[in-house]
């Protein structure tokens, strides 16, 4: 069968844009994170690129879009790309390119999704201890999550969810993840609830810590840097998924900017108001996740509902980012449940709103009269959210025994640039 070289430049492109994701969520959280753990940040997500390239390879591809088993995981007669040879086309899920180039673009999703994780226990999970989990992770979370909804025998599929780019297989399964790592990992260090903040400091104890006792980010402008670079490689992560160069695909880049635009000023506008300043973490946090929220909805929905979603993303990622940092016991260091795990979900359930066959002959919404979408999606992240959530805290307690997963008070102290990897990001003398 042959292929469409429009199609065929336009997914390379884009597969060469969610590349660079990688690196650009690197920078956006190694600016986050305090000096003496930059390089381990930065180092996490290239090593999780590739070890996850290699699993893709082996088995993750197959797990995924091989042959269904009763519609929850592929069996592995495609591992290691067998009998899959250089022009060979699937028109099950890309009739216009080969499909070594579908298992490229699909591997770029499989490889950030863990990546996206590590934001929740950043500072203090050993090295060793997350390249396991993410290898179990990739297999045994990741895989079936994307089976269920990208599979075209997915359970999920059959039923009649829809996720365009990764809202539920991505974002809502990382930012659930998220949360159970952080749980599992513990606060870190030197971190304090503020309800013993306020304790401490009415017993007017000796040492008492200060209200207001925060962790500084080591760099902001790598913060903006790889902010404006998942900006750049977002666009082929949602406009490269209508997987053809055709009007889906510009719809869902031009959605994308839009929401993304609409979150950034929303955070910001937010942060102006409560906090009396425009933080530059906050725009560039805020456009992060509406480009998060609108990742399930972007090939589904037009450009109104795109900045709705966005403004949206902005405000409630925004509120409960400040309910966790200051109302909870949970040190996510990142934010990213409430970054990508509440954008995903705003995302999902927008398309059983919002989605109109005037975008994509797909599916309607609520909206424009089909409400039973509504209830499935909601239901496709009430499943992937429990499953995501407890197959991760599992898995974290499962590695735990073997290998510790947080390093020790004295590396922490340290930090795991030299704890873990024996370098520093800066030789200041």
């Amino acid at each position: 069968m042959s292929y469409n070289p429009a199609d065929v430049a336009w997914v390379l492109t884009s597969t060469a844009l969610v590349m660079l994701m990688t690196p650009a969520l690197a920078f956006f959280y190694g600016g986050l994170v305090r000096r003496k753990n930059l390089v381990s940040t930065l180092v996490q997500c290239i090593a999780i690129f590739a070890v996850v390239s290699l699993v893709w390879f082996f088995w993750g591809y197959s797990l995924v879009f091989g042959p269904s088993i009763g519609g929850i995981i592929g069996n592995l007669s495609l591992a290691g790309l067998n009998g899959i040879t250089i022009n060979q086309v699937n028109a099950t899920y890309a009739s216009g390119i080969p499909e070594i180039l579908f298992f490229a673009f699909q591997l770029k999703f499989a490889a950030i999704t863990p990546a996206l994780i590590i934001g929740a226990c950043a500072e203090r999970i050993r090295f060793k201890s997350l390249l396991i989990f993410v290898v179990l992770w990739s297999t045994l979370i990741y895989s079936p999550i994307a089976h269920w909804l990208w599979n075209v025998n997915g359970w999920l599929h059959v039923l009649g969810a829809w996720d365009f780019a990764g809202g539920i297989v991505v974002h809502v399964a990382a930012g659930l993840s998220a949360l159970a790592a952080a749980l599992i990992v513990g606060r870190r260090k030197g971190c304090v609830y503020w309800k013993d903040q306020m304790k401490a400091l009415d017993r007017k104890e000796a040492g008492a810590p200060a209200m207001g006792t925060e962790f500084k980010p080591t760099n902001i402008p790598y913060v903006i840097l790889g902010a404006g670079l998942l900006w750049f490689g977002w666009f082929g992560f949602n406009g490269g998924s209508a997987l053809a160069a055709d009007g889906i695909a510009v719809s869902a880049v031009v959605a994308t900017n839009l929401a993304a635009a609409a979150a950034a000023v929303s955070w910001m506008i937010l942060d102006w108001v409560i906090k009396g300043k425009p933080s530059a973490i906050g725009i560039s946090v805020g456009a992060v996740c509406g480009m998060a929220a609108v990742t399930a909805a972007a090939g589904y929905v037009n450009f109104t509902a795109a900045v709705i979603i966005g403004l949206a993303a902005g405000i409630i990622s925004n509120l409960v980012a400040n309910w966790r940092a200051g109302r909870s016991k949970i040190d996510d260091t990142l934010d990213v449940f409430a970054c990508h795990g509440i954008g995903g979900i705003i995302g999902a359930v927008s398309v059983g709103l919002f989605a109109t066959t005037l975008v994509n002959p797909a599916v309607n919404g609520l909206f424009y009269g089909n409400p039973a979408q509504l209830g499935i999606q909601v239901l496709a992240v009430i499943v992937v959210a429990a499953f995501a959530f407890v197959g991760s805290y599992l898995l974290l307690r499962l590695v735990d025994v073997f290998s510790p997963v947080r390093v020790s008070p004295k590396e922490e102290d340290e930090g795991l640039d030299l704890s873990q990897h024996g370098e520093e990001a800066y030789q200041l003398d």
